[in-house]
């Protein structure tokens, strides 16, 4: 079982060398660091578990206080993702301070033998009762995963919102790998979690099945996340121009300005006058800053003319045109030779799953139904 845990812990850091070859965003960085901290556990634990949860209480106790680092991580990870303007400032560092805490105690008490004595992971071997800041400490890391699993959950949600708001397209800035990998994590997580509490306070079960089971889990995390994470590419590109630029927040800088009738009427008229004329919906990728800066409006304003006078998202402004380009290309009988794939994959949409999604929501038809309709 070592060598399933130390191959684990290689694995990490190979993924980690590969991503100091990129060209490193935040997130990178801190996938890195992630990767590092999971090289690191995974490791001493393959090569010390026999001995380290009987012959030394206090550094195991240490050791099991590293994974209050694996939630913040993860919420750090995916902010970075999210946030085209995230930075790591002294505020995220709060999210380490139990970690710090933890082991702060851990320190204090080896000075003193009536309260080091005391402290085990194994009850089994102790006659007195943990310390009370013990406990206190070992309940924040049982609740810690869940915790930070259910924040990332809700970043992840706050992205789909972003998506829609922003981009034409949803399969190539979605972050579907890893909703589905903190769903699937954060259960296994959960409920290896609860085991070890239960083995702790009552004796259930045994503490290297706990210890097994959670380190065995992350090995499978390693793989999963350095795979993935290595080929994530950025999501928010950065542009040089301050009016172009992504709308990623509820109450923008422009929300408190008002827009004239007059200005609206104008932004109106040109928005309509662009999209029939130059079709820019026809480029897959499009996305809302690009629009804006080929129409010369801040990204902010054309959002909100959008949403306001169009009554809707980016996302489904776009793909309406898109839509309608098809439907056009169906009844004209220049496009018979044309496959409705092929159709569709010239009208702006790059998946055929998109293409049928959509096609679906806004004409209430398939997209063969719509053609036999024909």
């Amino acid at each position: 079982m070592n060598y399933i845990f130390l191959i684990a812990a290689f694995n990490a850091l190979f993924f980690s060398f590969l991503i100091l070859q990129k060209k490193k965003a935040i997130y990178d960085k801190i996938l890195i660091c992630w990767l590092l901290y999971l090289s690191l556990y995974t490791g001493i634990y393959g090569l010390f578990y026999n001995k380290l949860f009987t012959d030394f209480h206090l550094l195991s106790v240490s050791f099991i206080s590293l994974l209050l680092l694996h939630g913040p991580f993860l919420y750090l990870y995916i902010s970075a993702l999210i946030d085209p303007k995230a930075r790591f400032g002294k505020e995220k560092l709060l999210h380490f301070v139990p970690f710090v805490l933890f082991n702060l105690f851990i320190v204090i008490a080896s000075f003193y033998p009536e309260i080091s004595e005391r402290i085990s992971l194994d009850h089994l071997e102790s006659e007195h009762s943990a310390p009370l800041l013990l406990n206190v400490f070992l309940l924040l890391t049982v609740i810690s995963g869940p915790f930070y699993f259910v924040l990332s959950i809700l970043l992840l949600k706050k992205l789909d919102i972003n998506i829609f708001n922003n981009f034409s397209s949803y399969e190539n800035v979605n972050l579907d790998w890893l909703r589905k990998l903190v769903y699937s994590f954060g259960f296994i997580w959960t409920v290896l979690m609860i085991f070890a509490t239960l083995h702790h306070v009552f004796q259930m079960f045994s503490w290297i099945f706990c210890t097994h089971g959670l380190t065995l889990s992350l090995s499978a995390f390693i793989i999963l996340i350095g795979y993935y994470g290595l080929k994530q590419k950025e999501i928010f590109i950065q542009y040089p121009n301050g009016n172009t630029e992504y709308v990623t927040e509820p109450r923008t800088k422009y929300a408190g300005i008002l827009l004239k009738d007059d200005e609206i009427e104008q932004y109106v008229s040109k928005i309509r006058h662009f999209m029939a004329s130059e079709k820019p919906y026809l480029d897959a990728d499009l996305s809302l800053p690009e629009l804006a800066n080929r129409l010369d409006i801040p990204s902010h304003h054309l959002s909100r003319v959008i949403n306001e006078q169009f009554g809707a998202n980016f996302f489904d402004f776009i793909n309406q045109y898109r839509i309608e380009e098809v439907k056009a290309r169906i009844d004209n009988p220049e496009y018979q030779n044309l496959s409705l794939l092929g159709i569709a994959f010239d009208s702006g949409f790059n998946t055929k799953s998109a293409f049928n999604r959509v096609f679906k929501k806004i004409t209430g038809f398939t997209p063969s139904e719509y053609r036999k309709q024909i």
